[in-house]
């Protein structure tokens, strides 16, 4: 990890966590961070759409110093479709960073490259910051198109964005083979796909804006493994699934850096 780039470290709750149960999550994930957590780590949470009210009244109220992410929205402001989310209605809401690309939202709901840039370019025009994820199935590992596949949505998303709009995003890499699966990336396995990432957003954008912007890693982080995964010289971050919804193991992987050696 670049000490020139801020670690931040992601936790998406997916479809877990009513309000009530949103509520007493961050007010214990709170309570077990220090200031010194927060002075060294950007701490963001990405619950689901029907908790954001709840979280921005108590992120205000409480004057909590982690930022609040949205999981997903829709590119267009508004308009007939039913079911979907405003970039609009995020911004209003307090919410900073969105979520844009997931492997579910891909592979589950078929978004495309172009659908996932268009969003892209949406999170930015309303001020906040995209966190685009790329990443590979098992069958495109095991055929050698690992590279292939995230330079391409690196790409389409990166289309039309200035290198100044580049160099405030985040990226995360998230092999899919690895998230629930039991399967594990190794740190030099996602070093090494990450650093690809890199170059090649020096080759879409600029070479400044490549080592400014911020790559995470994600798939099935703990807490015993977050240290090795931020000690890999790209790795500036990780988006946590499962494990963020336990607040002390969610602390615990924030406080990545007290076991690193």
């Amino acid at each position: 990890m670049s000490s020139e780039r801020t670690p931040i470290v992601s936790g998406n709750w997916k479809m877990n966590h009513n309000h009530f149960e949103a509520i007493q999550c961050v007010q214990k994930l709170a309570y077990l961070l220090q200031k010194e957590d927060f002075d060294a780590v950007e701490v963001t949470v990405h619950p689901p759409f029907t908790d954001l009210r709840s979280m921005q009244t108590l992120f205000d109220a409480d004057q909590l110093r982690m930022k609040l992410g949205a999981q997903n929205c829709h590119p267009e402001e508004k308009g007939a479709f039913t079911g979907e989310i405003s970039p609009v209605f995020l911004a209003k809401l307090g919410v900073q960073y969105v979520i844009v690309g997931h492997s579910e939202r891909r592979e589950l709901f078929g978004e495309s490259d172009e659908f996932v840039a268009r969003k892209v370019a949406a999170v930015q025009k309303h001020g906040m910051t995209p966190i685009l994820c790329v990443g590979e199935t098992l069958e495109e590992r095991e055929a050698g198109t690992t590279l292939d596949k995230v330079k391409r949505q690196i790409r389409v998303a990166l289309d039309k964005r200035s290198s100044d709009q580049v160099k405030s995003m985040v990226i995360a890499y998230e092999p899919i083979w690895a998230i629930g699966t039991g399967k594990n990336a190794t740190p030099a396995d996602a070093q090494e796909v990450i650093l690809a990432i890199r170059e090649e957003v020096a080759a879409v954008s600029t070479r400044p804006a490549a080592q400014a912007v911020r790559i995470q890693y994600g798939g099935s982080v703990k807490a015993g493994t977050a240290a090795d995964f931020m000690r890999q010289p790209d790795i500036d971050g990780l988006l946590v699934g499962g494990a963020s919804l336990d607040p002390t193991e969610f602390a615990r992987i924030v406080q990545y850096r007290r076991h690193v050696v």
